[in-house]
């Protein structure tokens, strides 16, 4: 076995793609093994030892076993290193570092937990840095306190007059929270289940360019569950009558698209829009030059209406009155059912007789609504009375229904958002802002005035701003940094009568507040506190610290940790970093609402008020 193992590690050393500062990347060689990566499978093959152990004549054709493969580099003999050795010892690798964690028959695609940041101390979508925490699995058995309520905490309220603290949360108010939008979705669900009339988002794209931190095999398998989580609660938050808009780029669309059909029905798809975010597109030599995203929208049920656009000159074209009809211009209209239903299915008779048939899916009415628009002229006969021709007047169109390409002169592009980021912050204080256009329309199709709008990827405040403007509710949850430097700053600009974007459009003068709260960090405290450590002797002293106060996981024999403390002093201060966060239980980063009255939490007497009161377990203002 070991000369094996020398030939593997001396063979991998010619693929740049498995090396790093001169060392051979072990996870690396997994992925691509999981892959059926080409390169790497003529990489073996041309070596006669490795070619005999790890591949199998078939009828004169040759197969690679892959399964026997990954199980021997998979073994903890194959490129150890003292963190996974000091792991082993203590009891936090499981099955002792024999099995790759993407071996495991019990860890499923199901990792709530996974996705709770967009990379493990990441404080803008843009920043590019190593993975340090969060991209990790947890097993379904090790979840079980996650997605409880949490408690919220450092309640403040944000009007014209200022910042102050909150005192009471009323229905009607403007909501922001602080922390993992996951998390705060299941929190907002007590409150808001079943009564968000629209909702909005615009997540990671996963371009594998980093804007989505996830760096392993599972990147799009990871990024559609990270998704999914998400979609699947904000349904229940809808209402009967509102609709989901998600904005997304070419990457993900389509696979987004049947996730979509399989979480709110594939009857209940409205579009897929192309919004042209850029006018003049980029020049890329052999390829096409992209200057479109997408949004789709799916309503909650056939209850959703959808609104209508203003019409214009150039929208009535098509209307005219050659028969001097004195209802005025009309165009024609589709009398046909698009499907098949059987009491659609009738005979028409013509005023002279003759027998028209219905079509093959039937009659766009029934029977006696088809009766009465003949009788009021809306359904006339052809002259020959061989069919039937359904009048569409202009009289009676109020305006003109959506259609499914958006152009950048409508509703906005990245360059216009940019410039009204700039307008507020005087510099680009955000990477991907969208245009306050794009927002209007969104938000005049599917929702009125008084209307609760929510987006929990809140980002630069666009939703916010927009809602603001168009006296819609809202609710906003943002976890990232910027929340306090661009977000809240941008909607207090707005509060006092900010007249960038869209207000002289729509009579904006200035107003509303803001109720701003965050999810009550328990564990999560010690992450900050981890990260931010520039010494062994601030992470001795922290990991004392947590041995007392914080909860830690069960996998961890403390006794073992003492008996090898001097090998956890050699591990590098990035290990030992790793090592208390990868401790850390991943259930109890947030005090738990149910837990709101224990001591241990100190959970103020006032906030204890206020979240009664943000759960509807006591009475609030209307």
């Amino acid at each position: 076995m070991q000369n094996l193992l020398d030939d593997l590690k001396e063979l991998f050393q010619q693929d740049d793609r498995l090396m790093v500062e001169g060392s051979l990347l072990k996870s690396r060689i997994i992925e691509l093994a999981l892959k059926l990566d080409g390169d790497l499978i003529k990489l073996l093959l041309s070596h006669p030892r490795l070619r005999q152990h790890f591949f199998a004549d078939v009828a004169g054709v040759v197969v690679f076993d892959n399964e026997k493969f990954l199980q021997f580099v998979s073994n903890k003999a194959f490129l150890p290193d003292s963190y996974t050795a000091f792991s082993n010892k203590i009891g936090l690798t499981d099955d002792g570092g024999r099995t790759y964690l993407s071996r495991r028959r019990d860890v499923v695609l199901a990792w709530p937990y996974k996705d709770c940041a967009l990379e493990g101390g990441q404080t803008k979508e843009d920043a590019k840095r190593d993975e340090v925490f969060w991209n990790m699995t947890l097993a379904p058995d090790d979840i079980d306190r996650l997605l409880d309520p949490k408690v919220l905490t450092n309640f403040r309220r944000i009007n014209a007059d200022g910042e102050r603290a909150a005192t009471e949360i009323a229905d009607s108010d403007n909501l922001i929270i602080k922390g993992n939008n996951l998390l705060a979705l299941h929190s907002l669900l007590p409150r808001f289940r079943g009564r968000v009339k629209l909702v909005y988002i615009d997540p990671p794209y996963n371009r594998g360019n980093g804007s989505f931190g996830y760096n392993d095999q599972f990147n799009h398998s990871t990024w559609l569950t990270f998704v999914r989580n998400r979609l699947e609660v904000a349904r229940n938050l809808l209402r009967a009558d509102g609709s989901i808009w998600i904005n997304i780029d070419d990457t993900e669309a389509h696979y987004l698209k049947v996730l979509g059909d399989e979480i709110f029905g594939r009857e209940n798809f409205v579009a897929s829009i192309v919004w042209q975010h850029s006018v003049q597109g980029k020049g890329y030599s052999g390829k096409f030059s992209l200057n479109h995203n997408y949004l789709l929208c799916y309503q909650k049920s056939e209850l959703f209406n959808l609104g209508l656009l203003e019409r214009t000159e150039e929208h009535n074209i098509n209307y005219s009155n050659p028969d001097n009809d004195p209802n005025g211009p009309w165009r024609t209209g589709d009398i046909r059912n698009a499907l098949y239903r059987p009491n659609l299915i009738y005979d028409i008779t013509t005023p002279s007789g003759k027998i028209i048939k219905p079509p093959r899916n039937g009659w766009r009415f029934s029977k006696e609504t088809m009766q009465d628009k003949i009788t009021k002229g809306q359904v006339v006969f052809s002259d020959d009375e061989t069919r039937l021709i359904l009048k569409i007047f202009l009289k009676d169109q109020e305006g003109r229904v959506p259609e499914t390409i958006w152009f950048g002169d409508e509703v906005g592009t990245t360059r216009e958002a940019n410039a009204e980021i700039k307008a507020l912050f005087g510099d680009k204080a955000f990477e991907t802002p969208k245009p306050e256009r794009l927002l209007q329309r969104i938000l005049h199709i599917g929702s009125d005035e008084g209307d609760l709008v929510l987006d929990f990827f809140a980002g630069s405040g666009t939703t916010g701003a927009v809602a603001l403007k168009m006296r819609r509710r809202f609710a906003l949850v943002e976890q990232m940094d910027y929340l306090e430097t661009t977000t809240i700053p941008r909607l207090e600009k707005v509060i006092n009568g900010e007249q960038g974007g869209i207000p002289k459009a729509i009579g904006w003068q200035s107003g509303g507040s803001i109720v701003v709260c965050e999810l009550m960090r328990w564990n999560g405290r010690y992450i900050d506190e981890i990260q931010a450590a520039q010494a062994a002797e601030e992470l001795q002293a922290l990991w004392e610290r947590m041995q007392e106060q914080a909860f830690l996981s069960y996998k961890v024999d403390y006794a073992h940790f003492d008996e090898h403390a001097d090998e956890f002093a050699q591990l590098s201060l990035a290990d030992q970093k790793r090592f208390l966060l990868e401790v850390l239980d991943k259930n109890q980063l947030y005090v738990n609402l149910s837990e709101m009255d224990d001591a241990d939490y100190e959970v103020s007497e006032e906030d204890k008020r206020l979240n009664r009161m943000f759960y509807k377990q006591e009475r609030s203002p209307k």
